[in-house]
């Protein structure tokens, strides 16, 4: 049953008040009371995740990735989607993995993972063989990378430093970026968030969304799209004030890149904008922050043997062990 249905169907019980956007904002507290049951397993599970961050004393890396989608019906057939295949999101969450860091990953479904984002366009039938003797094997072209990346992948997971959260509607996104951050704010500056998610820029209200599938023979179709309230003020103020918190900006001309991005710290007032543009974003980003004159820009070696994200977050970490330094000084 799809989202703003399951509130209906709630509200009328009496089971609890549905939340928009601007509902989720302005809880003072996410508890499993006061949210829909759907999202209450995975509050519970991302504050245990936290809590044994804490015991270890590991710095955590909230990483958010992939699109989000805008229902366009209770009943969800039609949706506007913001694409995104999640590469920047999964690859980054590797190499912060590798730096020492716990990482939530909050996820589009279906969108690339750690890990497993290098086999994603490899059908499982090309993957692997059957050998002669009957058992199904992964081919030799593939199998010490395979092997290497699901041994980093299963270590992650057992020794409980890689989290995976998902997420499919723009509700869905900011309830668990909220829920996120609530947990993680005790970690006070050793939290990091890289939110490298396609967030939807508009919305429909739950109230305004037709129960069935929108007819094509009702005529031409005129939508009225709400602007998604901007999240960054409240999460740099109030949820987790004490975190390293990263946005991106991505733009076609540039132009008006950099401007734009600060013009985002100084609206925000959080620590680093990572600005690209749509044409070159796998070769080259600038890293804008408050207070530098000149952006920190990072560019794939001619060599090509590291990605972009590689170079991305080896800076990112240094800044924010700077952070940290002068934090204690």
């Amino acid at each position: 049953m799809q989202l703003a249905e399951t509130y209906r169907r709630r509200l009328n019980s009496q089971e609890y008040i549905p939340m928009d956007v601007e509902g989720i904002a302005a809880l003072p507290q996410l508890t499993v009371q006061n949210i829909p049951s759907e999202y209450a397993d995975r509050l519970e599970k991302i504050l245990a995740f936290i809590q044994n961050c804490r015991k270890k004393q590991v710095s955590v890396a909230l990483v958010t990735s992939g699109g989000t989608t805008v229902p366009l019906e209770s009943r969800t057939v039609r949706y506007v989607d913001n694409f995104s295949s999640g590469n920047r999101g999964s690859s980054s969450a590797e190499y912060f993995l590798k730096k020492g860091y716990a990482v939530i990953f909050l996820h589009r479904r279906q969108s690339l993972k750690p890990f497993d984002r290098l086999f994603s366009k490899i059908s499982p039938l090309e993957l692997c063989e059957l050998a002669a003797s009957g058992e199904l094997i992964v081919k030799k072209d593939y199998k010490d990378s395979y092997e290497e990346n699901m041994r980093f992948r299963n270590s992650f997971i057992t020794n409980k430093l890689l989290h995976f959260c998902e997420f499919v509607s723009v509700i869905d996104y900011i309830m668990l970026l909220r829920a996120c951050c609530q947990a993680m704010k005790p970690l006070g500056q050793q939290a990091l968030l890289y939110l490298a998610a396609a967030v939807s820029d508009f919305y429909i209200p739950l109230d305004d969304l037709p129960e069935h599938k929108i007819q094509s023979s009702d005529g031409p179709l005129s939508l009225t799209l709400h602007l998604v309230p901007k999240m960054l003020a409240p999460l740099v103020q109030h949820w987790v004030p004490e975190a390293y918190v990263i946005s991106f900006k991505l733009e076609t001309n540039i132009d008006i890149l950099v401007p734009k991005a600060r013009k985002a710290l100084a609206t925000y007032n959080h620590k680093l904008v990572i600005g690209n543009c749509l044409d070159t974003k796998s070769q080259v980003v600038w890293l804008v922050e408050q207070d530098v004159e000149t952006p920190e820009q990072i560019q794939v070696k001619p060599s090509g043997d590291k990605e972009i994200e590689h170079y991305i977050v080896e800076a990112v970490t240094a800044k924010h062990r700077l952070y940290l330094t002068n934090s204690v000084s």
